[in-house]
């Protein structure tokens, strides 16, 4: 810890007081190599601080590729497109849409993962959400992660024990084909194919959709990432440069891999993911290949997150409160966060 130590990046990164803290790391050759996403949340006045560990999660939708496969569907890229798969899925006689409410924070994806089609639609979103000049009950951008959340319900696509349903029980259905979507963080795929190791051929992902399909695009949760303190100096500072040097690398990500299963794609160009990845993970990578389709979830973009929104989205998606509803009451439940951060405008 005294001279290379691993921490979060986005708002949390900012709240360490890089400029003050950390050693810049600009002028290092590799800058040039890492993910444009990922550096956006290591920067602080124009000056990279960190180098990634681990790879990326999507905030998405895993989907069970054999029932896909024998209705005739394929991923959809707009929200009409996956409301009609869904249709077509509970004809069959199959859950939509698995949803596991017993742990509360599953119920958000709806609203987390819709941040990219918020940013193709608003793309100053962020900042006058920070800002307190943009609200996720006026803004009909942001207002949709409710309303799809409540289409879901109200269109009866939900597995039968939604309310009570745990992540474990989602992931189940999803590998046993009991269920054909669940929206959730990728970062559950690890857990779902050591359990059940034909969801790593069986279990694709998709990002969640919005309005418009050429806009279609992925919402990433950035890895952490490894920072020199500015109390590290001399040979141990040289040391310390060259390990995140290493870190940055292609033998960085293989010794990784090594290690353990990756997450997602690695935040560093020429990092491949090797071959016997899940098939999900393998999907990501389109989405952060392609510019401009991925951004980076609003945690990372703004300071402002309340604490109680996957309550209100499970009862949004419980039928219990409407989203326009939903949404005014996150509002209400960021403001009292924002006031503490001391953020103007609140």
């Amino acid at each position: 810890m005294p001279d290379v130590f691993n921490y979060n990046t986005g708002s949390l990164f900012q709240a360490i007081a890089p400029q003050k803290n950390l050693v810049p790391l600009g002028d290092q050759p590799y800058i040039g190599d890492l993910d444009e996403n990922f550096k956006k949340t290591v920067t602080a006045d124009g000056q990279v601080y960190g180098v990634p560990v681990g790879g990326f999660m999507g905030g998405a939708v895993l989907y069970n590729i054999p029932i896909y496969t024998r209705l005739g569907l394929t991923p959809p890229k707009t929200w009409a497109e996956f409301m009609a798969n869904s249709a077509k899925i509970k004809a069959a006689g199959i859950a939509p849409v698995i949803q596991t409410y017993g742990e509360t924070w599953t119920s958000q994806l709806f609203v987390l993962g819709d941040f990219h089609n918020v940013v193709m639609a608003e793309p100053e979103f962020a900042d006058k959400y920070t800002k307190n000049q943009a609200k996720y009950a006026t803004s009909p951008a942001a207002l949709k992660g409710f309303e799809h959340t409540e289409a879901v319900h109200d269109a009866g696509y939900e597995n039968k024990d939604f309310a009570s349903a745990k992540l474990p029980d989602g992931l189940r259905m999803l590998a046993q084909g009991k269920g054909a979507q669940y929206p959730i963080l990728s970062g559950v795929v690890t857990n779902m194919v050591a359990t059940y190791p034909d969801a790593a051929k069986n279990v694709g992902l998709f990002a969640l959709p919005g309005d418009d399909a050429s806009k279609n695009g992925l919402t990433v949760w950035t890895p952490g990432a490894n920072y020199i303190p500015k109390s590290t100096t001399g040979g141990k500072l040289d040391a310390a440069k060259k390990f995140l040097a290493f870190v940055a690398s292609p033998d960085g990500c293989k010794s990784q891999t090594t290690a353990g299963t990756p997450t997602g794609p690695y935040a560093v160009k020429g990092c491949e993911l090797p071959a016997d990845v899940p098939q999900s993970l393998k999907d990501m990578q389109p989405y952060l290949d392609k510019p401009g389709s991925s951004s980076l979830a609003l945690e990372f973009v703004s300071p402002v997150k309340g604490p109680s929104l996957e309550q209100i989205t499970v009862e949004v998606g419980s039928g219990i409160r409407k989203a326009k509803d939903g949404a005014a009451r996150y509002d209400d439940d960021v403001k009292k966060q924002a006031q503490q951060l001391g953020l103007a405008g609140w």
